[in-house]
């Protein structure tokens, strides 16, 4: 069994790596070296082979990386990698919680470590040579620093928790872990904004004048009490945009990022807005949460039920059973549970960007979100023509045509 189990993993992780090069194959199918008749009005000539020589380097790089990381991990599976490190977390401590504390932050530190020259080169080079990069080597190393600190409060913290919760609550561990998680996911979507933003970005309220105003005049009209409206320096790491919502409740509030402000028009920022308020109004955040909460609780319970198993342990290679061991070969075995998770937790993301944007049309216009997202797409150099299959399975949002000719059916001038 614990044989079986390990060439099981093995096929798992194969697998999942072809497929995710099959699916950057079929994106490169799509490719052009003349611009496509429907981008015409979208991008230029020139914006447009801009954008295809920024799709292939990353697709190169990303090749890259992932043909690395695939080759270590299953040479650490095949070299033993696993008791190796169960055995030297046990010369310090036996205490459960201790020893998995000890073992992800060695295997997490030495990730990043491994990950970080990558990480740099495609920040200072990649992203650096198409004009993205705005990242000080002084704000990457903080950013870094920071990371590690959180990973250690929060990660760590959690982890000791779920462990404590395994110890004493037996077969009901899963429950506790459960109903533990889903607060803190409540919590964090209320206070992330105020509690792990800061950290790493500034937020200021949106200043009083036209932009202001043409805001809160639409949300009094769409019905949407607005208190909060701030704007994020996130030129201080990329020229990219973005706007999101965040919070609930008198917590919620709406971000813009400088970059979003200095290329858009106030008419265009309102649509984007409106678009982020329509996510509020449809409930799409109260509804991600509960679909959020209902796979995690299916996930504890399995893991509840085979994290403990004797076999899972062998499996790795490592004779003595424990948390630590168990959950890394219960994720790799849930992996392609995960992936179809995933997939179906984008196609109700692609249907809530839809409705999110009906909501812009229909209480606001659609010419100007129709403007905007045209903006961000080519400025962002996106794939506008991404392959079908792609989309189904990675893209949390529609690509751009798909939303524009959604849009149009909204326009009155047609």
């Amino acid at each position: 069994m614990p044989q079986t189990l390990f060439y099981i993993i093995l096929i798992i992780l194969v697998l999942d790596f072809l497929f995710d090069r099959l699916l950057d194959y079929l994106n490169s199918t799509r490719w052009s070296n003349e611009l496509p008749g429907e981008l015409k009005g979208i991008y230029d000539e020139d914006k447009y082979r801009k954008s295809q020589n920024y799709l292939k380097e990353n697709m190169r790089f990303g090749l890259l990386t992932s043909g690395l990381s695939f080759i270590l991990i299953i040479a650490f599976l095949l070299m033993g990698g696993f008791y190796f490190m169960d055995n030297l977390v046990r010369q310090y401590t036996e205490h459960p919680i201790l020893m998995a504390l000890l073992f992800f932050g060695i295997i997490g530190l030495a990730s990043d470590l491994l990950s970080t020259p990558f990480d740099l080169y495609h920040t200072f080079v990649i992203e650096e040579k198409f004009g993205f990069n705005r990242t000080t080597p002084k704000t990457y190393i903080t950013d870094k620093l920071k990371g590690w600190l959180l990973a250690i409060i929060l990660g760590g913290g959690l982890l000791a928790i779920i462990i404590w919760f395994f110890q004493f609550a037996g077969s009901l561990f899963w429950l506790y872990a459960w109903v533990f998680l889903t607060a803190f996911s409540v919590f964090m979507a209320m206070f992330y904004s105020t509690l792990i933003v800061p950290l790493f970005n500034k937020q200021i309220p949106l200043a009083e004048g036209e932009l202001r105003d043409a805001i809160e005049k639409f949300a009094q009209k769409a019905g949407f009490k607005l208190d909060n409206i701030f704007v994020i320096d996130g030129s201080k790491r990329s020229s990219k945009a973005n706007a999101y919502f965040s919070g609930m409740g008198k917590k919620k509030r709406i971000v813009l990022f400088d970059t979003l402000i200095e290329e858009h028009t106030t008419e265009e920022l309102v649509g984007v807005l409106a678009h982020e308020i329509g996510h509020y109004k449809k409930k799409h955040i109260t509804k991600g949460m509960i679909v959020s909460a209902v796979s995690s609780g299916v996930m504890l319970y399995l893991l509840g039920l085979f994290v403990n198993r004797p076999e899972l342990s062998l499996a790795l290679g490592v004779e003595q059973p424990s948390f630590h061991i168990g959950i890394i070969a219960f994720g790799l075995l849930y992996s392609p549970v995960s992936t179809l998770l995933g997939i179906a937790g984008n196609y109700m993301s692609r249907r809530h960007e839809y409705q999110a944007d009906a909501f812009a049309a229909e209480k606001f216009k659609p010419e100007p979100l129709q403007e905007a997202l045209k903006k961000l797409s080519v400025n962002n150099l996106s794939n506008l023509r991404p392959h079908p299959i792609n989309v189904f399975v990675n893209y949390s949002h529609p690509p751009l045509l798909q939303r524009l000719n959604h849009l149009e059916k909204f326009r009155t001038d047609h």
